[in-house]
Parts: C-alpha cells; structure tokens; sequence
C-alpha cells in the first residue's frame, strides 16, 4: 500500500484571524495497479508470436525409376564430397583414373562457395548439376551446411542432388586424409 502526503505549502496568508486549513492526507491504494501490470503482462504474452522457423524447401524424387533419372553432362557436373574436419573434395565430369590426383581436389567451406559460384557462371543452366556425397565420417552440420552454401549461391532447385558415395571416392577421401594428417 502507497501513500502520498499532499500537504499545503502554498499561497495561504498567515497572520491574525487567517483560519489555518486543515492538513488532510491523501491516501492512494495501489494494489489494483499490480493486478492490471499482471493482466497486461498475462494478455502481451498470450497475444504474442513468437519466432516462426523456417525450413528449406527439398525437392524429393517421385521414385527411384531408372528409365526417369536425369542424365548429367560431364562437363555440367561438379561432384561434392564431404569429408571430416570439415573437409570438403571435389572433381569436375567423371573420375578418370589417368589423370586422378589432377581432377581429386580438397578444399573447405570457406571456399566452396567461389568454386560453385564459378561452376555456376561457367556452365549453361540447363547443363549444370551439383553432385553432394557425405563420407560416413561426415557430419550431418556439414551437409546442411553444404545444402545452404547451395541456397545461398541461388543455384535453383533439381541442380543439385544427395547421392550415396560409391566406395572408389571413399577410398580416395580416406587416402587423401592419411596423407595430409587429418584425424
């Protein structure tokens, strides 16, 4: 419970047969004030939205068909591979065996997103596709990483794909990693 003193200090005239007026006190009740705090409280946090999430738009297969499967062109196709420790190979058309320690490069994301920029302003649209195979060593922050440098890069929906690694590339990332030290 509040009070307030409201006391007169003002322009009386003092002197003989001035009657002095009576200091009343003014006494204000504040508990009602506390249950509207409460019930504007209660109504702000009832009536608020809270942060919608957002989700990435997939674009999923209608069936595993292999007479409906897309067909890449070499020279449109930039294959992905995620590695651990955050490594990333890549390769460009299709593994040639003569000229593999050529084509097999490793890179980090960093700066995957100039190469998929350059892939994209280098090669027609109708041409282009983003081959993304995630090494069971792998993790899943890399893939969704990888899925946002892609969305990030404005490369349009059906240009990229998941694909399971076929174990030539898992033996070459698991070689690669040896070689440079990588636990």
């Amino acid at each position: 419970m509040a009070e307030m003193d409201v006391s007169s200090g003002g322009s009386h005239k003092k002197g003989p047969g001035v009657k002095k007026a009576k200091k009343l006190s003014t006494r204000v009740d504040l508990t009602p004030m506390v249950d509207l705090g409460f019930l504007l409280v209660t109504f702000f946090v009832f009536t608020t939205t809270m942060q919608t999430s957002t989700a990435m738009n997939m674009n999923e297969p209608k069936d595993d068909n292999p007479e409906e499967q897309m067909k890449v062109k070499n020279s449109g196709a930039m294959t992905i591979l995620l590695g651990k420790a955050d490594q990333i190979y890549y390769y460009y058309g299709q593994l040639d065996p003569a000229t593999l320690t050529e084509q097999f490069k490793s890179t980090n994301f960093k700066d995957i997103r100039k190469l998929i920029l350059d892939k994209k302003k280098a090669t027609p649209i109708d041409d282009l596709m983003y081959i993304i195979k995630s090494d069971s060593a792998s993790t899943f922050k890399n893939a969704i990483d990888i899925l946002d440098e892609m969305a990030i890069s404005a490369v349009p929906a059906g240009h990229y794909a998941e694909v399971d690694m076929t174990p030539s590339e898992a033996m070459m990332i698991k070689e690669t990693e040896a070689a440079n030290g990588i636990k």
